[in-house]
Formats: C-alpha cells, structure tokens, sequence
C-alpha cells in the first residue's frame, strides 16, 4: 500500500522535494568543510609560529650538529646569527656574503637549517595555554568550539550529506524529463523510462531519510555550524571546562605524525593495525566525539572481541568502552553489563548517560532488583559492583552484547568467588572487555590469568621471558588480546593538567554521620563526614585505588585536604607509608625539607599535605597525580595547590582527581561556585587583579555555608528515614 502511494505522487513534486534535500545536504556538506578548513587554518598558523618559536630557542652550533661537524658555524655567530630561526630566515645570497661563507657553505648551512626545521615541524604539537591567550591561540579555540559545540552529530551530517549528494545529484538529472507532459514528449521512449525510474528510486529515497529524519539532522546540523562566534571570554571558558574535548577535534583534523600513529595504536603489529582501522565504528549512538587513540581503542575491542585495554590512567578507557556498547547498540544489541568497584560505579552510571543515549541502570543497594527488572525490559547497561554480580540473576536467553569488567586485576585470582562470578559470565558472552590502568608487562602471571577469562589460545606464548626484550616487543607478542597506550606516547597535545572528578557515593555509616552534620548545622562536619566510617568509606576506597594505580605506573602522588583529621584517616588507610603531612604545625622552613626527601624516593611516593599549608610556597613538580579529597570553599586554593605540582620541571602531565560524594555538600558547593566562576570570567579571572587578589573569585565561606546547610536541610527534611 504504501510503495502504492509512493508511485501515486506526481514526479513534479518528487522532483521539488529532492532538490530540496540536495540543496540541504549540499549546504550541510559545504558548512562542516568550512569550519573544519578554519580550524585547520587557525592549527596551521600557530604551528607555524611555536615551529619559529621553538626554533628561536636552538642555538646555531646545532647546525655543525647536523653537519656530524662538517659545517663551521664561527663565521655565522661573528656575522651576528644566535639561532637557526635566524638562518631560515635569511636569504641564501646573503649568507655568501659573510666574510669566510662560500657558496657550498652557504648551501650546506640552508639544508642544516632546514633539516632541523623539518625535524621540528613534526616534534612541535599545537598546544593552547588559557594563560596565554594570544590573537593565533584564541583564533583556533574560537574554531574548535563551533565544532565542539556541534558535536559528532554534525560530522555525521556532513558524511550522510555527502553520500546524498553523490546519490541524489544524478537521479535528479536523470529524472527531469518527467518533470512535465512536454519534456516527457520531446525525451524519447527509452530516457522517459529512465527518468520514471528515476523518479521512483528518488521517491523511495525520501521516504527512507523521512523516517530516519535526515531533514532534521540536515536542519539541527546547520544550525550549529552557522551560529555566530563566540566571544573570545567565552571560548576560553568552555576550553577550560572541556579541553578534552577540544583536543579530540583539533586530534582528528589535524592528524597525527608517523611515529604518533604507532603509539597511539599500542606498537601493534601492521596486519593487526590495519585489520583494526578497518573496523567500522558506528557513532550515532554516541553523544562526544572520541580522539584518534580513543576510537582505535573502541575498534581494537569490536574486532577482537575479548581483549583488555590496559591504557595508562587519565587516558578515558571508560569512554572508549561505552564507544564500543554504543557502537553495538547501533547494530541492535539491546543489552549490556558493567562490572566495578562500589568506588567507581556512581562514575560509570554518570558517564554512560553524560556519552552515549544509552541508560544505565544501577544494579546495588536497595534499588538492586528494581532496577535490574527494568533493564531487563528496556535493555541498556546494567552496572553492578563484583559483589553484586554473584546476585545478579539473568535467564541464559537473555543476549547480552558485551560484558565490560572495569579495575580488572581485582580478578586475577581465579578462585576468588568475584573471579568465579566474572568467569561465568566470560564463558556466556561473545564479547567481554576488560580495562585496567596497572601496567601488565611487569606481571606476568596476572596477565597469563586474565588472558585465561578471554583467549586461552595465546597462554602459550605468554612467560617469564616474554619481557626480556622489553614493554614494546611484550606488546607485541600479545597483540590480540591486549592494548595499551601511555600518556607520554598519545597526549602530545594535550594540557599540562587533566582533570577527573571521581563521584561517589555515601555509605550507611558516612550517610549517617552526614545527616547528624547536616541536622546539627555544622558545615566543617558535613564536609568530612565522608571519612567517618574508614572501613567502608567510598571516598576513602576510591583514594586508596588512585594511589595503587599510581604505584603501578611509578608515578608520585601528593594528597590534598583542608582537614587534618582527614589527613590522618589516610595516613592510617596507608600504614604510615606516606611523607608528611604537611600541616600548620610543621614550621614553614620544615614543609620544603619534607617535599625534597618526598622527591628523592625513586618511583612511586606519596606525599600529604593541608590543602592552605601546602598549596603555596613550596615545589612539588616531582609529583604528577594529585588528589584532592574535598571540594573547596575557595577554587583559587585548589588552583593553587595544582600549581605547586604544574610548575616549570614537570615533565609528566599531572592528572588532578577531586573526590566527590553526588547529593551532597560536594556538589552543592560545586553547582554554587560554577555559577559564580561563570559570572567573573569575563570581569576579573583573567586581570591582574584576580591573580593577585583570590577574594576578587571567591565567595564568602560564611554565606557559602549558611547557603548550603539551609538546602541540605530542607532536602534531607523530605527524605525518608531508614
């Protein structure tokens, strides 16, 4: 009946309605090149200039360098070059007319120069620095935002714009002849055919876009791309609060070099590479767009169906896992599980649903079986602690597209009953991710028994001597089951801090202990009550699982709180293997003493410290993970104490971890504080006299407090009492 309708329609108007589509697509398609060629315009500016840059720093003996000393370079200094910027820049013919330069040395030195160029342009990586925002910087943030704002959506339009336009462009030619009686009479027998036919196949065309609302896409799509710029305040603003992003796009316009490819791809063998890059990736499903890394993580775990990736922390295997669900979600699947720590699995639920349209639904605590009945129903990620994966009873028929088990070395003992649980569902499922950040290639037999939940078939290759030709040829030989990249290897673009707010959950006795704070008005109480109960304390487990993790990448942690009771829960969770704290008590000419003793500990060392005690003055560029255990009254201390970690002598990205317990003081004093950064930014954040005054930024903590206490209790007044 409907293909009947479809024919019924007059070509005329089929015609009118598919130029309309082209004309959209075409606009769609022309719209996403030209803001992808303004950022590539905007990239390559300022890659031109930090390349001079960088080159206005190299002395010009370095050309004898790359000569292996052939070249002398006297001449060149007495004539007045300190730099090899100077010689690019310098005409060929002018350099023969320095005393003592010929014309073989005057080409020598132009080749010299330009090779160190050359080496430059491929080393130097577009990096935007907030507290340098020149005219070229804030040229290309303004560009990315237009296409950071647009989200996938966008380029997804541009590529089904494409193929509409190559589809639609010759039906439409090809169908003009029907159009009207006369151009029908005057075509001849066989085009007028051709034209019916073409009519017909643009009439099933638009009825598949019309239910897949590609007219919409097309619509929402320029919408985005064409709304005016932002202001340069603006921009600035969101690159802060989503630098990640930003990175993402600028990653995937501006590609990577050779050598990055291969990092960024784990140093897998060529055929698997290959084999993985081919993968298709399904993004409609997905509400971010993924950097390069991030989507060959995704593709590497569709292909292989049972890997683990074992990136390095802070580089979003979270996001690269709810890529690949999305993906298969797209394809039809309708069921997923996750399996976490109780410290992450607020994190997850959150980070589901904030990057992809798919639900997540929290299997734990008193909501378990309702929510497990739902999902169940409705489909989407079920998101269960290892404990409660024991009691999460699923009928064998149910499909489940893909088990993701996240912290997994919390398995590698096989007996375990968390183990038994996890492998009983591996031995159901076709495809099974694993993620963990501790580095494998060290711990051999660990990897041998994760390895044994997801291909069996590769133990063989897998002992004792498999690293003795070192972490990239280890790799390697394990290359079907395993991916990890490292910070230093995939990050070259990145900022110099990367921040992670880790959210989580009360436990009874914290909760307990929050409502008798928040009942009694003691807002300093309501702060820490989420370390009143140590044993079971979220925060405090969370904590716990970042300084492991750090250990395991040999990376220093400094700990961060305003509370010096805190301090001492953390102290005690680690059995005293941490320097410090650093407190009021501890004499000033003391605290640096402890930071140097801090920083002479080969790898991994923890240090802690009172957030208003250490956060100034003093020089922790030895640690490169810093965990802050409360949100603060004053955002300009946490800026602060960061500092003390991202100074001039950092040569690792430092990653900042500020826990946060959701439907609480922390969040409360977060929403309040973001509406305030938000009103300054354009007034005062970036003056000289927000730098040199912190009250200019900050809000009154008497007023924060009084603020807070007064909603916590009227919310926790409509709560139900246990």
């Amino acid at each position: 009946m409907a293909d009947r309708q479809r024919t019924r329609r007059k070509p005329k108007a089929v015609l009118a309605d598919a130029e309309r589509l082209h004309a959209a697509a075409l606009a769609v398609s022309e719209d996403h090149r030209s803001a992808v060629a303004q950022v590539t315009r905007a990239a390559a500016a300022l890659r031109d200039r930090l390349v001079r840059d960088e080159l206005g720093t190299i002395p010009v003996a370095r050309l004898r360098d790359v000569t292996e000393g052939r070249l002398r370079v006297g001449a060149l200094e007495a004539a007045g070059f300190r730099t090899v910027q100077q010689v690019v820049d310098a005409p060929a013919y002018s350099l023969r007319l320095i005393p003592g330069i010929g014309a073989q040395t005057a080409a020598q030195t132009v080749a010299a120069a330009r090779r160190i160029a050359e080496a430059a342009e491929l080393t130097v990586g577009v990096r935007l620095d907030v507290d340098h925002q020149d005219a070229m910087s804030t040229a290309l943030v303004i560009a990315l935002q237009r296409l950071v704002v647009a989200g996938p959506e966008a380029a997804r339009a541009s590529e089904i714009a494409q193929r509409v336009v190559d589809e639609v462009a010759g039906l439409i030619a090809t169908a003009r002849p029907a159009r009207g009686v006369i151009r029908s009479l005057m075509a001849g027998r066989q085009r007028k055919q051709e034209a019916l036919a073409a009519v017909e196949r643009l009439t099933g065309l638009l009825a598949e876009v019309e239910v897949k609302a590609i007219p919409m896409l097309f619509a929402q799509a320029s919408a985005d791309l064409l709304r005016l710029p932002s202001s340069d305040v603006e921009a600035w603003t969101d690159f802060e609060h989503r630098s990640a992003e930003f990175y993402g796009v600028l990653g995937e316009i501006a590609g990577l070099a050779p050598d990055e490819v291969s990092a960024s791809e784990g140093f897998l063998p060529e055929e698997l590479s290959d084999g993985v890059r081919a993968e298709p990736l399904d993004e409609t499903q997905s509400k971010v767009s993924l950097r390069g890394y991030q989507a060959f993580g995704a593709r590497f775990a569709l292909r292989q169906k049972r890997v683990i990736i074992g990136d390095e922390m802070g580089l979003g295997k979270t996001v690269q896992a709810i890529a690949a669900m999305a993906h298969l979600r797209a394809r039809g699947s309708t069921h997923f599980l996750v399996v976490c720590p109780a410290s992450v699995l607020i994190n997850w639920t959150r980070e589901i649903e904030a990057r992809s349209t798919l639900r997540a639904h929290r299997c734990h605590g008193q909501d378990r079986e309702p929510a497990r009945a739902e999902w169940l129903r409705d489909g989407g990620v079920a998101v269960v602690t290892f404990d409660g994966l024991r009691q999460l009873e699923v009928a064998p028929e149910q499909a489940v597209g893909m088990v993701v088990v996240d912290e997994a070395h919390y398995v590698k003992n096989h007996t375990a009953q968390r183990s038994r649980a996890v492998a009983a569902w591996t031995d159901r499922v076709e495809r099974v991710l694993f993620l963990t950040g501790t580095p494998m290639e060290n711990r051999v037999e660990e990897f041998r028994n994760l390895v044994h939940y997801l291909q069996p078939d590769l133990l063989p290759r897998i002992h004792n001597d498999s690293v003795a030709a070192g972490p990239k040829a280890f790799r390697k030989a394990i290359a079907p089951a395993y991916l990890r990249r490292n910070q230093q290897d995939v990050l070259t673009e990145l900022p110099d801090v990367v921040h992670v707010d880790e959210w989580e959950e009360f436990t009874p006795g914290d909760f307990a202990a929050y409502r008798a704070a928040v009942a009694a008005g003691n807002f300093m109480a309501m702060r820490r009550a989420a370390y009143a109960n140590p044993e079971k304390s979220a925060k405090l487990q969370r904590l716990l699982e970042l300084i492991e993790e750090a250990a395991g990448n040999g990376r220093k942690v400094v700990v961060f709180s305003y509370f010096r009771d805190v301090l001492a829960v953390v102290q005690e969770a680690l059995s005293q293997r941490a320097f410090g704290p650093i407190d009021g008590s501890l004499p000033a000419v003391r605290r640096q003493d402890v930071v140097d003793q801090f920083a002479a500990v080969p790898g991994h060392a923890v240090l802690l410290s009172q957030i208003q005690a250490g956060g100034v003055g003093l020089n922790i560029q030895a640690a490169s993970v810093v965990i802050l255990c409360e949100p603060q009254v004053k955002p300009t201390m946490e800026s602060q104490a960061v500092g003390r970690s991202q100074r001039m002598g950092q040569v690792r990205r430092v990653q900042v971890h500020r826990l946060l317990v959701a439907d609480s003081v922390d969040q409360r004093m977060l929403e309040i504080l973001r509406a305030k950064d938000r009103l300054f930014d354009e007034y005062a954040r970036r003056s000289e006299v927000a730098e040199s005054t912190p009250e200019a930024v900050d809000v009154s903590e008497q007023s924060l407090a009084v603020r807070i206490v007064e909603e916590e209790q009227l919310r926790l007044a409509a709560l139900p009492r246990d």
